[in-house]
């Protein structure tokens, strides 16, 4: 986004500089000129709103055209966007400037104040397409914003339906299926679908506003004859495609075999699709895809039985085939062949999600990983490990349960249940999952019967201990290396692995789960750390009965046994503990170029 900043004062030539530095792609004018307005796409005037009205006045198309036009008063004391807020990207720009002067976005906007939904960026923000019915767009946000009954129809699943289920307003009813005559009886002020596929809403609009978002969930797989005519195609294409239900609109990309590119058919699809992309694959690649209708005859020709059905999966990433193989000739020797594959994982579907809880602080986790809990029809957590208040924040109807009493095949079993309903499961683990989380075993079964899940990272214990401690563990020139591990225990530990082999290094380590064998711990420390090494030793870290207990590693047994430590004890030794010794190299002058460097750029 080219931005002007346009001021008239010394005062707001010391803004106008200040800002330049932090905007890219800005340029400083002393003073306005009609030019300005219509060869930038952010106007920034520091002045009054007076001065700025004036000076835009007479230019003003409509939001689509428009410049995004901010005011800042002199002082610095507010950021006023005036012009195209949400469409122009005023609004968005008001509130990165008054990060950058520590003033106050004031934003008259009434979606931003409530925090709703900006319908009118939607499709700009998830590249989709907007058919209305029964209203404008401006009609159907007067309905949204004001908080009339609404109600939201979500078909299939891509990042833009994923954000609007995650984040649903109160005053708007998530439907499970597109019944219009309940919608029509149920008296919904406007109703929101996003969908490719084409309804008539007819029935409704005389008191339902329609919002249709159209998504790019459909790939294009075309084969042709050498030299094939074009007249006509795209219109044929799209007559056959929308006889099926589903809009043009919706295709994602255009794919056929490299040997093609240069096809006055294929080129001609591509410039009249509704989309850019364009996939080609090799006979090689598109020989290895199963097609519902292989040709013996396209198979001598360019060495891969399929064209199009094999193109269009490939370009879906192994989706499913929604138009198989249909041959065409509009006129003598044009032949071609079209299919349809809609885009892997978009049917809505359950969904497993290994969060990480942190060590134990409920604050101590991921905005993501709070989203899920938030969002989550199943929540699963690792019982008196993971702090119960994470749990609070369930949504209603949410089914919270501690898996402490449970076994593998049980929790597993019951994770299972909601995913076939394609509810979401959140598998809640102390600490980061990947560390001592016991989820390899969760993950094999899941993979045993192709459940799909992914994991959200969490806080680990030892970067809790390094923060508790107030110290770095790793120390320059002195120790470069932690090691995470543990003491054998009812898991052995391989004997490469083994306390005494790691304490070699002298490195910081963090030793999880061992504190019930805390002299043997020690005893194999003591190896070849010196007797007077730090050691602490952290008990149920940010919890609110967390306790720390420091001393030598010569002291360490005496320190569990004495205090009673057991469970959720994390053992840590190494010279790094409390060591405020070591320069980084990184404030030594030799390195100052580099902040130079960066400054410069």
């Amino acid at each position: 986004m080219s931005v002007a900043i346009i001021y008239y004062n010394v005062k707001g030539g010391e803004i106008a500089h200040k800002l330049k530095c932090s905007i890219d792609n800005s340029t400083i004018y002393d003073g306005f000129t009609s030019e300005l307005f219509y060869g930038h796409r952010a106007l920034i005037f520091i002045c009054s709103i007076g001065i700025a009205v004036r000076q835009i006045s007479g230019l003003v198309k409509d939001k689509y055209a428009d410049p995004a036009v901010l005011c800042i008063d002199s002082n610095c004391n507010y950021v006023i966007p005036i012009l195209s807020g949400h469409i122009g990207g005023a609004n968005e720009l008001s509130k990165e400037l008054s990060t950058i002067l520590g003033c106050k976005a004031v934003i008259t906007t009434q979606s931003d104040n409530e925090n709703l939904w900006s319908l009118d960026l939607l499709s700009s923000k998830f590249n989709w397409r907007t058919n209305l019915f029964g209203c404008d767009m401006n009609g159907a946000i007067s309905r949204f914003v004001n908080r009339e009954k609404c109600a939201i129809y979500l078909e299939y699943k891509d990042f833009g339906t994923k954000y609007l289920k995650r984040d649903i307003p109160t005053h708007v009813s998530l439907l499970d299926r597109l019944d219009l005559g309940k919608i029509k009886e149920e008296g919904y002020s406007l109703l929101i679908v996003v969908s490719p596929h084409i309804y008539d809403f007819s029935e409704i609009v005389d008191h339902t506003a329609v919002i249709s978002f159209i998504p790019k969930l459909f790939h294009l797989g075309v084969g042709c004859r050498k030299d094939a005519d074009s007249k006509g195609v795209v219109n044929y294409l799209k007559n056959q495609i929308e006889e099926k239900g589903i809009y043009f609109d919706s295709i994602a990309s255009l794919s056929t075999i490299d040997i093609k590119r240069d096809e006055p058919l294929i080129l001609d699809i591509l410039s009249q699709l509704p989309t850019s992309s364009f996939k080609l694959f090799t006979s090689q690649d598109l020989s290895k895809i199963s097609v519902p209708n292989p040709s013996q005859r396209v198979l001598e020709r360019v060495s891969t039985p399929s064209v199009s059905e094999a193109s269009a999966l490939l370009a879906s990433n192994g989706g499913n085939m929604i138009i198989e193989k249909q041959c065409a000739s509009l006129s003598q020797g044009a032949d071609f062949t079209f299919a349809l594959a809609q885009e892997w994982d978009t049917n809505w579907r359950g969904h497993i999600e290994f969060v990480g809880a942190g060590p134990g602080d409920p604050e101590l986790i991921s905005l993501k990983g709070k989203r899920y809990l938030e969002s989550a029809d199943l929540i699963l957590y690792a019982g008196s490990l993971v702090p119960k208040e994470l749990t609070n924040y369930a949504k209603e109807g949410a089914i919270v349960k501690s898996s402490a009493d449970m076994d593998l095949i049980e929790q597993v079993l019951l994770m299972k249940e909601f995913y076939n309903r394609g509810e979401l499961v959140v598998r809640l683990h102390t600490g980061d999952p990947c560390i001592f989380g016991a989820i390899q075993e969760q993950m094999n079964l899941l993979d045993q019967d192709n459940i799909e899940y992914s994991i959200t990272p969490g806080i680990s214990s030892f970067l809790a201990a390094a923060a508790q401690l107030k110290s770095q563990f790793t120390i320059p020139e002195r120790v470069q290396t932690i090691i995470l591990t543990r003491g054998p225990g009812r898991t052995p530990v391989p004997e490469r692995e083994s306390l005494s082999m790691l304490a070699r290094s002298r490195s910081t380590m963090c030793i999880f789960l061992s504190a019930s064998i805390a002299k043997d711990v020690q005893n194999q420390l003591l190896e070849h750390y010196p007797v007077d090494t730090p050691v602490a030793v952290c008990y149920k870290l940010t919890w609110k009965d967390q306790k720390i207990y420091r001393g030598k590693l010569c002291d360490l047994a005496k320190i569990i046994q004495d205090n009673n430590l057991t469970l959720t004890t994390l053992i840590v030794v190494g010279e790094a503990i409390d060591n405020r010794g070591g320069l980084s190299k990184l404030y030594s002058n030799e390195f100052t170029h580099l902040f130079r460097e960066s400054r410069n750029n």
